[in-house]
């Protein structure tokens, strides 16, 4: 951080009295490597030169510096190898140009918290990664790694140019050494943020994080362009339709949120950040508490209704149960069945889980399923408790479900669950049924779950069990509708969640208008537990 900082006008030297001290000065031994210093430095804060600067920000992008600036803190970033790149010399061995590499990285705050930023400048060769410099990469992912500060890359990157291979004289093996970015990945958070064409490398340095971004309309993420694809597989397609937002945050999951913005992509960094601890050898921030509000929401008890085949408004009950404002959803618009969210708890940082009936009913897909494992890698990951708000009819079916493997995903979603060692609590609020219903919650560890009374579960849901077990005796009836209704209506006198909590097979049922005060006792007692979790798991992430 600067020495400077905060300092106020009246503070400054007066200009007049620091000029005659410059003047009364002895003259330094060294001026020609100080002002060739200086000259340096200015040709690398000028990127890729003034036309170039100019032609980007007129398509409305901002520049590497100028996005590093918007992100950190004021004042705080310190950058580390602006004098790397490319130099060209006169007769008398003095540096005439100087060609700064196409990467910009250094350590800054974002909310007071120290972070390591590596940029692409795309105005310098169109930040390819075959012109870069990648030991300038590997500081920034080892520098974050050994003094656990969390990564953030802002990729602008074209990938590998063929125009290259005259001036190397020579082609390289491809490759990254993932070793270290799995060792990244388990010990500080980071984030992939798509500004632009990400290409190769560009792609898998926005994908290989814990949360990524990207802008609409002006970014796309890709193995490889257009002007690849069509010869190497026959499709003529452009930038947005191969690799733009609606195909990854709204479609593939590839990259987990979306901006309209390059600002409001930053905006999203800084959110995230703002949950996680500087590494997992720190528990979550804790803001400070909230007022003092009503533990008690009457609202609560009127979300469910009555007939069970009518959806409602998911996110109203997560807005309603944790600190107002304080939600940020995490891969909104694909696995639209399961909600991923980070919340807080009187002023605590959560991670919530809960399905949404509007999408197919709330049934677990496949591509919800994987979300899920993602964000409960992440949660377990930081040390973050979770809420996982139950309204579960089971696995989603068909033929579409099976070519898609949704019975492999929801088993991987199991696995992440029963191997997480933070606290959970769950809430059913209406159906948790089949393997869907009975992963949401790890069983080989003392966990809070409660329900409403609203809630119901079991093997397979009576609707559907009472066709499987009374098909002849339905079809033979002289009035199938009657009695298809009449056997549903028997069985559902066993589904009274009072009964099963008359067996102790759930610690509660509670009031709804109680659930934010059950959440946040919770919560306080989880935090209480998290100290003895400080460290790495025993897996990895798994992107």
């Amino acid at each position: 951080m600067s020495a400077d900082r905060g300092q106020s006008d009246a503070d400054a030297p007066d200009s007049a009295t620091h000029a005659t001290r410059e003047a009364m000065s002895p003259a330094s031994p060294w001026q020609s490597e100080i002002d060739e210093l200086h000259e340096r430095r200015e040709m690398a804060y000028a990127l890729g030169g003034e036309e170039r600067v100019v032609s980007h920000n007129e398509r409305g992008n901002l520049t590497v510096r100028q996005r590093i600036e918007y992100l950190l803190d004021q004042g705080t970033f310190e950058e580390v190898g602006v004098l790397t790149g490319a130099a060209a010399y006169g007769e008398d061995g003095r540096v005439s140009t100087v060609t700064p590499a196409n990467s910009v990285i250094g350590t800054g705050r974002i909310g007071g918290c120290r972070t390591m930023v590596a940029g692409d400048d795309f105005t310098v060769r169109g930040g390819s990664s075959e012109a870069s410099i990648p030991d300038k990469w590997i500081f920034a992912e080892t520098y974050a790694t050994e003094h656990r500060v969390p990564l953030v890359r802002l990729v602008d990157a074209a990938g590998g140019s063929i125009k290259l291979l005259e001036k190397a004289q020579s082609t390289k093996l491809g490759g990254y050494p993932a070793w270290k970015t799995s060792e990244l990945l388990g010990t500080v958070p980071v984030v992939g943020v798509a500004l632009g064409p990400c290409a190769g490398l560009g792609a898998m340095k926005v994908c290989l994080s814990h949360f990524s971004v990207m802008v609409q309309g002006s970014s796309q993420v890709f193995s490889g362009g257009p002007l690849v694809v069509a010869p190497g597989v026959g499709q003529a397609v452009d930038k947005e339709s191969l690799g733009g937002f609606r195909v990854h945050s709204r479609g593939s999951g590839v990259v987990d949120n979306d901006a309209a913005t390059e600002e409001e992509a930053l905006d999203q960094v800084k959110t995230f950040l703002s949950y996680m601890p500087s590494s997992v050898f720190e528990l979550p921030p804790v803001e400070s508490e909230p007022e003092p509000g009503d533990a008690r929401d009457e609202a609560l008890r009127s979300i469910i209704p009555r007939d069970r085949r009518k959806p409602y408004q998911a996110r109203s009950v997560l807005e309603r149960v944790l600190d107002p404002g304080s939600v940020f959803e995490i891969g909104k618009y694909w696995g639209r069945p399961m909600i991923t969210a980070l919340g807080r708890l009187g002023g605590r940082p959560v991670g919530i889980l809960q399905s949404d009936p509007f999408h197919v009913g709330g049934a677990l897909t496949a591509d919800a399923a994987e979300k899920a494992t993602r964000f409960v890698d992440l949660c377990d990951t930081f040390h973050l408790p979770i809420v996982s708000l139950v309204d579960q009819p089971g696995l989603y079916v068909g033929k579409q479900a099976e070519e898609q493997g949704t019975a492999r995903e929801a088993l991987r979603l199991m696995l992440a669950i029963e191997q997480s060692s933070v606290p959970w609590c769950v809430v059913v609020l209406r159906r948790a049924f089949g393997l869907g219903g009975g992963i949401l919650s790890p069983t080989k560890r003392a966990s809070t779950r409660v329900a409403w009374p609203s809630a119901h579960w079991g093997s397979i849901p009576i609707e559907g069990g009472v066709d499987a077990a009374h098909r002849r005796e339905i079809a033979a009836h002289h009035d199938p509708d009657a009695r298809r209704a009449e056997l549903t209506e028997h069985y559902r006198q066993f589904e009274s969640p009072f009964r099963t909590a008359e067996r102790f097979g759930i610690n509660d049922i509670i009031d709804p208008a109680d659930t934010p005060g059950v959440l946040r006792n919770w919560c306080d007692e989880a935090y209480r537990l998290l100290p003895e979790l400080i460290g790495p798991r025993a897996h990895t992430f798994r992107v």
